[in-house]
């Protein structure tokens, strides 16, 4: 039964509340990205992700959008450019000044301990994730038009006849002013790459497989990231 806190001692006093989005959400350093560059290829790779701010009531509010990477110096913080349809920028309080939280997620599926042929043993969930906070600059008509455009060839130019925006230009630009595009100015971030790290060689080999071929959880693009860490983990390791 929970029970309300009683009052602080005498000589004592009870730290306040912490805010929703002042505490740690991701609460160890196990498995912690540490390579940015890493991050960047998450996130110019699985480029659909969930924005996360405080509206001025101060309640929550998620969005999910499409992002693209934007190319910045060597040294220079990540940047990334996105959308959303109207109001959710208004929803957001995105011209409030407060940071705003990027989620990207990456490969992620169900491990059984079935496949580990070894007990005793528990499931668990293998996931590649990065969290980004952010400041934001909200962009002009022109410059959201062009993130609905450099969206658009992003995901057509791998097609054998990819559509453009400027196909149908007119109707392009009108259906633009429904969208409300900006700048995502990356200030720090946090990655996780659990991938079955702490199994023996040979357990993960057999999740590799598993992951590959299982006919209900089956997650091959997960199936290639745990192959890869079991790859960086030296030869003489078990």
């Amino acid at each position: 039964m929970l029970q309300r806190p009683g009052p602080a001692r005498r000589g004592h006093t009870r730290p306040a509340p912490r805010r929703w989005f002042d505490v740690p959400v991701i609460h160890t350093t196990d498995y912690e990205i540490q390579d940015e560059a890493r991050v960047r290829d998450l996130v110019r790779t699985h480029g659909w992700a969930t924005l996360v701010s405080v509206a001025d009531d101060g309640a929550p509010v998620a969005s999910h959008l499409p992002v693209l990477l934007e190319d910045t110096p060597e040294g220079e913080p990540m940047s990334l450019l996105t959308h959303v349809g109207r109001p959710d920028e208004v929803l957001h309080s995105l011209d409030s000044g407060r940071e705003s939280l990027l989620v990207v997620q990456g490969p992620h599926g169900y491990v059984s301990p079935g496949w580990y042929e070894m007990t005793p043993a528990v499931p668990t969930w293998d996931y590649l994730a990065v969290h980004l906070w952010c400041t934001v600059e909200l962009l002009g008509p022109e410059d959201t038009y062009a993130v609905l455009s450099d969206t658009v060839d992003r995901y057509e130019s791998v097609r054998p006849e990819p559509v453009r925006l400027p196909d149908v230009e007119e109707y392009a630009h009108r259906i633009a002013k429904g969208a409300a595009g900006f700048r995502l100015r990356v200030v720090r971030w946090q990655g996780k790459a659990k991938l079955s790290q702490d199994k023996p060689r040979a357990v993960v080999e057999r999740v590799v497989t598993a992951l590959e071929s299982d006919p209900h959880y089956a997650q091959p693009a997960l199936a290639a990231e745990v192959r890869a860490e079991l790859a960086r983990r030296p030869a003489d390791a078990p």
